[in-house]
C-alpha cells in the first residue's frame, strides 16, 4: 500500500470553488495509484471568528469548552471537501480527530499527540476510499475533545504520515514553498528548493509559519519526508528532509519574525540553587513554554533574569512570575508586551565565523537597538521593539541575501 498524506490549510478551502479545486487535486493523486489520506483545517478565517465569538461572551473562556467550540471548524470543512469529492465519483469518508484515533495529552488548546491508532483509516483505505482527518485535534484518554494549538493540522498530518508510513507528507498552502523571508514583508524573497529538518524546525519555532514546530520535530523523529507546495499551481515546492551536502554551501537559509512575543523580567533574583527550577517549573506546570531565557551578572549574590513568552500566555504568566518573586525574595516583576524576535537560521553559521557579526552589523546600521540574544549552532535571534521588526526583517535579507546575489 502506497499512501500520501496530504494536508490543505484554511485558505485553500476559503470556498465552495476551493474546495472543489482541492477535491479535484485530491482526485488526481488517487488516479496516479496512490491511497489517499487528507488533513484539512477550517475554513478562511473560521478559527478566528470562533475565537472573537467565544471572547464576545467570555473574556478568558474555559480552556475545555474552547476545545469544543474551535473544533467545530474542522469538522465543517472535512464534510464538505468529502461531499465535494463524493460528486467527481469516488468513495470517500470523513473522520474527527477522534474517529481516526489521534489520542493526545489533557493539556486542552496546545495539546500533543500521544500517539495515532490507524486501524480505522487503513481498513477505508483498504476498502479503496478516500479518508478525510479533521486536523488540529484529538481526543484524550478520557475522550475529551483537544485541540493542538495553531498550525496543528501540519501536525495532525505528520503524525498520520508517521503512523501510516506513508511515501511523503504533501503540505499545501498559499504559497509556493519555503521563503528566505516572509513574502509578506521582503519584496523578492528566494524560495528554497530543499531545508534540512534541522533548519526548519528553527525556522518554523523562530515564527516562519509555513510548518508548526511540532509537525517538524514529528516529521524528523520519523523521517517523514515534507514537500511544502501551493494549492494554486502545480509548481514543485519545498522539500523538507535530512540533511545533505547541501547545506554546506548555504551560510544562512532564512530569516524569520515573530510578533506573538513577550518579555518577562525578574529583578534582583537570589543566586542559590535550585531558583532557575523553581521559576521555570512553576511555569511549565500551566503548560506556558517559555523561549529565550537570559541570566545577568552576579552582584550581591543576585542577578536578574529575564525570559520571552508568547503573548497569548502573558496573562496566565504573569501571576506565576508574581508568586514565584514572592517566594523567592526578588525585588520585583516586569514584563513588555511590546517586542519582537527577529532570527537567522542556516546549516552553514557552525563553520563560518562572523555571521553574528554581520547580524549585528545589519541591525546597528538600522539604528535598532538589541534587548536580548540567544543562539544555537545554526540560528541567531534577537529580540527588538516591535515596530523595528519589519525594518529588521529587510535589513538582515539584504544583508545575507541581496547582497550576495
Amino acid at each position: 500500500m502506497q499512501i500520501i498524506v496530504q494536508k490543505f490549510g484554511g485558505t485553500s478551502v476559503a470556498t465552495s470553488e476551493l474546495i472543489k479545486n482541492v477535491a479535484r487535486r485530491v482526485v488526481q493523486t488517487k488516479e496516479k495509484g496512490y491511497d489517499v489520506v487528507v488533513v484539512v483545517s477550517a475554513r478562511g478565517h473560521t478559527t478566528d471568528e470562533l475565537l472573537e465569538l467565544a471572547e464576545s461572551v467570555s473574556p478568558h473562556p474555559p480552556e475545555r469548552e474552547l476545545d469544543m467550540l474551535l473544533a467545530t471548524g474542522e469538522q465543517v470543512s472535512i464534510a464538505l471537501l468529502a461531499m465535494a469529492i463524493h460528486e467527481l465519483g469516488y468513495q470517500v469518508v470523513s473522520f474527527t480527530g477522534y474517529q481516526a484515533g489521534i489520542y493526545t495529552d489533557k493539556a486542552h488548546t496546545k495539546a500533543r499527540i500521544l500517539r495515532v491508532e490507524p486501524d480505522r483509516i487503513l481498513r477505508e483505505l483498504k476498502a479503496g476510499k478516500i479518508v478525510v482527518v479533521a486536523g488540529f485535534q484529538g481526543v484524550t484518554e478520557d475522550l475529551e475533545i483537544t485541540t493542538l494549538g495553531r498550525g496543528g493540522s501540519d501536525t495532525t498530518a505528520v503524525a498520520l504520515a508517521a503512523a501510516l508510513k506513508a511515501q511523503i507528507c504533501e503540505i499545501y498552502t498559499d504559497v509556493d514553498g519555503v521563503y528566505t523571508a516572509d513574502p509578506r514583508v521582503v519584496e523578492k524573497p528566494l524560495k528554497l528548493d530543499f531545508v534540512s529538518y534541522e533548519e526548519m524546525l528553527e525556522l518554523a519555532s523562530l515564527g516562519a509559519l509555513v510548518l508548526q514546530p511540532r509537525a517538524v520535530e514529528f516529521a524528523k523523529h520519523y523521517q517523514v519526508p515534507l514537500h511544502v507546495r501551493s494549492s494554486f499551481n502545480q509548481h514543485e515546492g519545498t522539500r523538507v528532509e535530512e540533511a545533505t551536502k547541501m547545506e554546506e554551501y548555504r551560510l544562512v537559509s532564512g530569516i524569520a519574525h515573530d510578533l506573538n512575543v513577550a518579555k518577562i523580567g525578574l529583578f534582583n533574583v537570589p543566586d542559590r540553587p535550585g531558583i532557575a527550577k523553581q521559576i521555570f517549573k512553576a511555569l511549565a506546570d500551566e503548560h506556558i513554554n517559555v523561549d529565550m531565557i537570559i541570566q545577568s551578572w552576579m552582584r550581591d549574590g543576585r542577578n536578574d533574569i529575564s525570559f520571552t513568552v508568547t503573548r497569548n500566555d502573558l496573562h496566565k504568566a504573569l501571576p506565576v512570575v508574581e508568586r514565584v518573586a514572592n517566594e523567592i525574595g526578588a525585588s520585583g516583576v516586569a514584563y513588555n508586551d511590546r517586542v519582537a524576535k527577529v532570527s537567522i537560521v542556516g546549516a552553514g553559521m557552525v563553520t563560518n565565523p562572523g555571521v553574528a557579526a554581520a547580524m549585528f552589523e545589519a541591525l546597528a546600521d538600522e539604528g535598532i537597538n538589541i534587548e536580548m540574544i540567544s543562539t544555537s549552532e545554526i540560528k541567531i535571534s534577537c529580540v527588538i521593539a516591535e515596530d523595528q521588526a519589519i525594518k529588521a526583517v529587510r535589513a538582515l535579507h539584504a544583508k545575507f541575501f541581496e547582497q550576495q546575489s
